[in-house]
C-alpha cells in the first residue's frame, strides 16, 4: 500500500501529475483542488495517496490534505461511484462545500457534476450524511512555497485545460465551448478553475 509520496514535481498534465521519487517517476491522478495547490515544476511536493490494484491496472491517486483523501475514500464506498466520479466530485466541490451540500441535502449542487445523475446524487446525499464534515487531520500535504508562475495563453495550455475537463467527464463540445469564454493569459490551473465555475452555472 502506498500511502504517501514525497519527491519533486516533474510534470502537470491535468488531471495527472508526475512525481520523481529518488529517480522513479510516479504518475498520480489528482482532483483539481489538489492541482491548484501544487508548487511550480521542479519544486518538492508531498501528497497523501490512495493506491488501487486492478486486474488490468495499478492506479495511484493523490491529495493535498488528509481531508480530501478521506472524502475520496468515502465516495468510493458508495455504489455506482468509481474513482473517476469521486475525482470529479472533489474537483467540482471542496471538501467543505461537499459537506455543506450533504448537510443541506442540496441535490442540485451534485447533479451539475459530470457523471452524476439524480439517482447517484440521492445516494451520495444519503450515504455521506454524518460521514463527511470537519477535516480529518487536515494538515496540508503540499511541500514547497511560492505562487505558481504566471503563464501566457498558448494553444498547448488551452489543450491542457480541454483535456482536464474531458478527463473529468465533460464532453469535447462542452469543454471547447467554455474555453472560448476564458480570459486571455490564464494559466492552466486558473483556466480549469474558471471553466469549472462556468460549467457549474450551466
Amino acid at each position: 500500500m502506498i500511502g504517501k509520496l514525497t519527491g519533486r514535481l516533474l510534470e502537470k498534465t491535468p488531471p495527472t501529475v508526475l512525481i520523481d521519487v529518488h529517480g522513479v517517476g510516479y504518475e498520480v491522478d489528482v482532483p483539481m483542488s489538489t492541482l491548484y495547490a501544487l508548487p511550480p515544476l521542479g519544486e518538492p511536493v508531498s501528497l497523501r495517496t490512495h493506491f488501487v490494484v486492478r486486474e488490468d491496472a495499478q492506479l495511484l491517486y493523490g491529495f493535498a490534505t488528509e481531508a480530501e483523501r478521506a472524502a475520496f475514500r468515502q465516495l468510493l464506498k458508495i455504489s455506482g461511484v468509481g474513482a473517476r466520479i469521486a475525482l470529479a466530485v472533489l474537483s467540482g466541490l471542496s471538501v467543505e462545500e461537499l459537506a455543506s451540500a450533504v448537510a443541506m441535502q442540496e441535490q442540485a449542487r451534485l447533479v451539475r457534476i459530470p457523471g452524476i445523475g439524480k439517482k447517484t446524487a440521492e445516494r451520495l446525499l444519503l450515504e455521506l450524511k454524518g460521514k463527511i464534515g470537519a477535516p480529518v487531520g487536515g494538515m496540508p500535504g503540499i511541500v514547497g512555497s511560492g505562487d505558481l508562475a504566471p503563464a501566457t495563453e498558448t494553444d498547448a495550455q488551452q489543450n491542457d485545460v480541454l483535456n482536464a475537463l474531458v478527463a473529468l467527464g465533460y464532453s469535447d463540445r462542452e469543454a471547447a465551448a467554455v474555453i472560448k469564454k476564458l480570459p486571455p493569459g490564464s494559466s492552466v490551473e486558473d483556466g480549469i478553475r474558471a471553466a469549472l465555475r462556468l460549467l457549474a452555472r450551466g
